[in-house]
């Protein structure tokens, strides 16, 4: 139970940097296309991961491309999303990550959980809704934000089987995140040398970004990417998906709170009530362990 505990901190620290990267993310989004700041991103992380490539045991590299690929397809959709639909709109699509996560895993797995989970879920995703809900219809952007989301949700699940298949020999967050953030680059790289013929635009449009963009790259490719990959690999492998997704789910109550603070954003009445039911539902997730076939 301790290390359980350890894990959720991890995890919570995770999801409370990923309500502060919000801001980053707008900012640079007028610069840079999808590709380019998840080429820039990872590009940093990848020299700041550099000396840990030294002594990466193979089932750490083998975990960590299979990882770093499923973790590309999911950044690269939601970023392609984000740039299509409302940043509301894009954050309460993530967030369905606390259904899609158990219903993948009864799906595929053949889990089963305790109706305290299902009930955490539900006040999670209601939660949501009170935060987030808008009237515009459903759009190409929804798309590829629920594409993501599903994505995602396989990670969170890879991440967890990572965990059981390796239990014996654990293997290190720290060596796993370097290979991710190798894939996350070549597969941007790659992408980008195929959509513009090369990395000439790609590289101008570097060269004229602002003090403030490379302020912003840099915290996204040092804490957002070398500290949360690798705090959600060694967290992960202490809690299961289903909690994992419902502490997840507080990504959009850091991100309000991070927006009242920078830039004085203030939520109303029914997204104060939503930010309160999704932290009741990480509480809730804490009182009864998932129940699978066969245990």
């Amino acid at each position: 139970m301790r290390a359980e505990r350890r894990g959720l901190l991890a995890l919570l620290l995770v999801t409370l940097v990923w309500g502060t990267t919000f801001p980053a993310m707008k900012l640079l989004s007028a610069q840079l296309d999808a590709l380019q700041l998840i080429w820039l991103r990872f590009a940093i992380a990848l020299v700041v991961l550099a000396p840990l490539w030294r002594g990466m045991r193979r089932p750490e590299l083998r975990w960590g491309l299979l990882l770093g690929g499923l973790l590309f397809l999911a950044f690269w959709l939601q970023i392609e999303g984000l740039a299509r639909t409302s940043s509301n709109r894009n954050a309460f699509v993530t967030g369905l990550n606390v259904l899609v996560v158990p219903l993948l895993a009864m799906a595929v797995l053949g889990r089963r959980y305790g109706w305290m989970l299902w009930a955490a879920c539900v006040l999670a995703l209601g939660g949501m809704v009170l935060m987030f809900h808008e009237n515009e219809p459903w759009n190409l952007g929804d798309t590829l934000t629920l594409a993501s989301t599903l994505f995602y949700a396989i990670y969170i699940l890879t991440l967890e089987e990572c965990a059981r298949r390796t239990a014996h020999q654990p293997l290190r967050a720290t060596r796993m995140a370097a290979s991710q953030a190798l894939v996350m680059f070549a597969a941007a790289a790659v992408l980008l040398l195929a959509r513009h013929g090369g990395m000439a635009s790609s590289v101008a449009t570097l060269a004229a970004l602002p003090a403030a963009s490379w302020a912003a790259l840099v915290y996204l490719g040092v804490v957002a990417s070398v500290l949360v990959v690798t705090l959600q690999a060694w967290g992960q492998q202490r809690v299961d998906a289903m909690r994992s997704a419902i502490v997840f789910g507080l990504e959009p109550v850091f991100a309000a709170l991070t927006a009242w603070w920078l830039i004085d954003e203030r939520l109303g009445g029914a997204g104060i009530a939503g930010a309160a039911l999704i932290v009741l539902a990480l509480v809730v997730s804490q009182w009864q362990p998932p129940r699978r076939i066969g245990a």
